[in-house]
């Protein structure tokens, strides 16, 4: 039994070493005035995350806040000598309500306080295309097989119901694949098999409806470019988008958190 005494005191001693020594560590970091600085300005810095908000069956994305990781800016700007704002370090800050822990609810906008909106467009329209990659104007395009392309200036939607594996497999093969699935087209089960962000517009224009469609618009809204679109009508939808001050991502950009 006292030979087993001995290496047990040993690892004890060991452990409180380290511990007294990690304790010696982090009160001499806390007195640099390197971390004094950093404690003084991290308040400056914080940004509350935002909840998801979720009605019924529908969900708008929260926003990830922000907090200074204070260790690694520490460690960081040590390397320099001083204090230095450039070499802050931050940590992302989930939402206590996320979209990540519920994909089961369909997204029909983002946050409103992304200030932009974005564009759902149908894959038969030249005009349309042209004139958004033309103005680099982000949107997010439907294709199927045929329509894919492994260079494309559009963020591209699998919209491919009949060939949807094959479809899957191009986007993932080229890291294109950002998970959206327009449930209108695809229905929500499969969507949801497939553990996929559900997504339908907020609204749709179309031949008939810009003055509806400048009424409807909002921050955060995800619109349907249908292929009867017009240019003329496209354009003045953008207008009120500026003139609003929002700015036009494209869908997985307004709905990540």
């Amino acid at each position: 039994m006292k030979k087993l005494y001995k290496p047990l005191g040993i690892v004890a001693i060991m452990l409180f070493s380290f511990y007294y020594t990690e304790k010696i560590a982090i009160l001499m970091q806390n007195k640099s005035p390197i971390m004094q600085s950093i404690n003084q300005i991290e308040e400056d810095y914080k940004v509350a995350a935002v909840n998801a908000t979720i009605e019924d069956n529908y969900i708008i994305p929260g926003i990830m806040g922000r907090m200074i990781n204070k260790t690694k800016s520490f460690v960081n700007m040590k390397a320099f000598g001083v204090f230095n704002e450039y070499y802050l370090i931050f940590d992302d800050v989930k939402p206590d309500i996320s979209l990540e822990e519920n994909k089961d609810k369909i997204i029909k906008e983002g946050n409103k306080n992304k200030k932009a909106v974005a564009f759902l467009v149908e894959d038969g329209n030249d005009a349309i295309k042209n004139y958004l990659q033309e103005n680099k104007i982000k949107a997010s395009l439907l294709i199927t097989e045929s329509t894919y392309t492994n260079k494309n200036y559009f963020e591209q939607v699998n919209n491919d119901k009949e060939k949807y594996t094959n479809v899957e497999s191009l986007l993932n093969k080229n890291n294109q694949n950002k998970n959206i699935c327009y449930i209108k087209q695809m229905g929500k089960d499969i969507c949801q098999k497939e553990g996929k962000y559900l997504v339908e517009e907020t609204f749709s224009l179309n031949s008939s409806n810009i003055i509806e469609a400048k009424k409807n618009l909002e921050s955060g809204s995800i619109i349907y470019i249908k292929n009867n679109v017009s240019l003329e009508h496209l354009k003045l939808l953008l207008k009120e988008i500026h003139f609003k001050g929002y700015s036009i991502v494209t869908v997985s950009e307004l709905i990540s958190e």
